[in-house]
């Protein structure tokens, strides 16, 4: 199981991501945002290609699912962090920290 805490120290372990509170969330970005964390540090936002979306939604259900809106429909992508566990955490946000780094 993951924690917000995990999340946090993963993220800044990539190489130039900077913490900025974002509406009642911290974002994770480089040139951009590729990760928020809730406020109550039980569920991330991670920006992926659509397509890695729906790979992780269906090899890890209980784990990944497409944020319920149009921002959903972009790759956005809720991860459960009491179901995750750290490889789960590391290999997604360093897939959100790729793209955000082009």
């Amino acid at each position: 199981m993951a924690n917000a805490s995990d999340l946090r120290a993963i993220a800044m372990s990539l190489d130039g991501t900077e913490e900025r509170p974002h509406f009642d969330r911290a974002a994770f970005r480089v040139k951009r945002i590729y990760a928020t964390l809730a406020a109550d540090g039980l569920m991330a936002n991670v920006k992926l290609l659509p397509d890695e979306q729906l790979l992780k939604c269906e090899v890890a259900s209980e784990i990944f699912s497409p944020v319920p809106n149009a921002w959903g429909k972009q790759g956005w992508t809720l991860v459960d962090l009491h179901e995750a566990n750290i490889d789960d955490l590391r290999a997604v946000l360093e897939m959100a920290h790729a793209h955000a780094v082009r």
